[in-house]
């Protein structure tokens, strides 16, 4: 080899002390990526944690799942729990005051916004529903027509016509509000299993031009839909089966939480509506309630803002609130309360009556 082959070799060939400064070098750059990805990591948990940082499927999923716990704790759970225990019956008020959060929940089903998959949605949405006591096609078609028709003839369950309202009206109004509309639901599903001529005929017999039913039951007749009501009314009869044998001699205590759901439901559902303008079915009141009682409701309060658009998510309604410049209508206990003067005459609402949009 001549010498300008051994100098091109020994140019080219790194020294042993560069081989060891660039493994040093090396192991710097390595550790420094480790250190800052280790830093990085830090400062996003030293973050104050924060429900918007979570998406709403997640959010949602949660809020199902505590429901479907709540849900096996009240029906199968606290018999065990009572017999322990009798103080445990207290636990009954937990299930009955989550009655209108659940709704909330599975309202969320029915407009579309629980989640994205429509399917998983209508499952959850079924399963939901069953656990509340009704089949979930019945709630969903019912209150889209609610929808269409809020404030119209066909729905406003306060109002009658002339100066004076009849005994049979205002006994049927308070128990509406008292407990009857969710015992018309319950009742209503597990009618679902009655043969299909039976429900055509009872449909036509209760239809008038002063309610929904005629447009109800053609949606529900429908045989697809007809055969998912049929298996939640059975699940429906299962369910309540098995928690009152399990409730035993305490069965009662079992009814009394059924009771109590069905007034916090049946109260709060004309609530928004009560005493506010006729044939506008896009207007409802938006009532005041703490922060943390409106998101404890999933902001069922903001239902103005809901009226005006059905789509959004529970978790948006503040922002929409906010952003459309709406107002509160009201506080939420006074116009909950309003509801017990009873009904109204029609001519006193026909004109000048508050917008509520």
């Amino acid at each position: 080899m001549c010498w300008a082959q051994y100098a091109r070799a020994a140019f080219q060939a790194p020294s042993q002390n560069q081989q060891t400064r660039r493994g040093l070098s090396g192991r710097r750059e390595r550790w420094g990526g480790r250190l800052g990805r280790a830093s990085r990591v830090a400062a996003g948990m030293s973050r104050p944690f924060s429900l918007r940082t979570i998406d709403d499927a997640s959010i949602n999923t949660a809020l199902a799942a505590g429901f479907f716990v709540l849900a096996a704790l009240h029906g199968f759970a606290l018999p065990w729990l009572i017999e322990q225990d009798p103080l445990a019956a207290w636990l009954l008020l937990v299930a009955v005051l989550a009655s209108n959060t659940h709704w909330a929940l599975i309202h969320e089903a029915i407009h579309g916004s629980l989640y994205a998959d429509k399917r998983l949605a209508r499952y959850v949405g079924r399963a939901l529903a069953v656990v509340w006591g009704a089949s979930f096609d019945l709630l969903r078609w019912g209150h889209l027509l609610h929808h269409v028709h809020s404030r119209t003839r066909r729905e406003r369950s306060e109002v009658h016509a002339g100066s004076k309202p009849t005994l049979g009206f205002t006994l049927a109004y308070y128990v509406r509000i008292l407990g009857g509309l969710y015992c018309a639901e319950v009742l209503a599903s597990l009618l679902m299993l009655l043969p299909k001529r039976w429900l055509h005929l009872l449909a036509h017999r209760l239809s008038s031009q002063d309610n929904v039913i005629e447009a109800l039951a053609q949606r529900l007749l429908d045989p697809a839909t007809l055969a998912a009501l049929r298996a939640d009314a059975g699940l429906l009869l299962l369910w309540h089966g098995v928690a009152l044998w399990g409730y035993g001699e305490h069965a009662s205590l079992y009814l009394a939480s059924l009771a109590g759901r069905a007034l916090l439901i049946s109260l709060v559902d004309n609530v928004f509506h009560y005493g506010t303008e006729l044939d506008a079915p896009r207007r409802a009141m938006n009532l005041k309630l703490s922060p943390l009682a409106s998101l404890l409701c999933l902001h069922f309060n903001l239902h103005g803002v809901h009226h005006w658009r059905p789509g959004v998510p529970w978790r948006r309604l503040p922002q929409v609130f906010a952003e459309t410049k709406a107002t509160y209508h009201d506080d939420w206990w006074p116009a909950l309360l309003r509801q017990l003067r009873g009904p109204l005459a029609e001519e006193t609402l026909a004109h000048g009556a508050r917008r509520c949009g």
